[in-house]
C-alpha cells in the first residue's frame, strides 16, 4: 500500500501519493505546463526540472494560468 501525503493546491488540501514528483501531479491533473507557471513552497520552479522535484508533506503549491487579454 503506497503512503499518502498531503499537500495544498492553490491553498485547498489534497492528498497524494508519496514520492510523486512534480512532472507526473501537473499530468494527472491535466495543466498546460505552457499556459502556467509554478510556484512550489514560494519559489518560481524552473520546469525543465519537474521530474526531479519530488513532492513532501506540507508543500503548498501554486499554480498561476497566464490569460491573454487586451
Amino acid at each position: 500500500m503506497k503512503k499518502k501525503i498531503k499537500i495544498k493546491i492553490n491553498g485547498k488540501s489534497n492528498i497524494i501519493d508519496d514520492k510523486t514528483n512534480l512532472s507526473v501531479l501537473l499530468r494527472d491533473l491535466k495543466v498546460p505546463l505552457r499556459k502556467v507557471a509554478i510556484e512550489l513552497n514560494r519559489e518560481i520552479v524552473d520546469k525543465k526540472k519537474l521530474d526531479k522535484i519530488f513532492l513532501k508533506t506540507n508543500d503548498k503549491l501554486e499554480i498561476v494560468h497566464f490569460i491573454g487579454g487586451g
